[in-house]
């Protein structure tokens, strides 16, 4: 993994899932630009109509004694990866909408 890659955060205490490009991948722990996996539909439905912004993105820093593992966003067979599905869906960059940078590449998405 390196950083601009699109990844899910599985944290632990609480328990939750992040999903966004990675920032920074450390001993100390992972950096990440995104949202809660749980907000990704809300967040991509608003991205689809594009609607005004109520639900952004967040840069978040957790310590490693938060992660149980990170994941590259990745399709595989069937499955649709999220960001291949924000593309799909939205025929825009996910990494550009969550960083906001124009110039994000836009042939990396997987």
């Amino acid at each position: 993994m390196s950083p601009d890659d699109l990844v899910t955060v599985h944290l632990g205490s609480p328990r939750e899932k992040f999903w966004g490009v990675l920032l920074a991948l450390t001993p100390s722990g992972v950096t990440v630009r995104g949202v809660l996996l749980e907000s990704f539909e809300d967040w991509l439905r608003q991205a689809t109509r594009a609607e005004p912004a109520s639900l952004g993105a967040v840069t978040v820093f957790f310590p490693s004694h938060r992660l149980d593992r990170v994941e590259l966003d990745e399709s595989s067979g069937a499955v649709e990866g999220l960001g291949a599905r924000f593309r799909r869906l939205t025929g825009r960059d996910p990494r550009a909408e969550l960083t906001g940078r124009v110039d994000a590449e836009t042939v990396k998405v997987s």
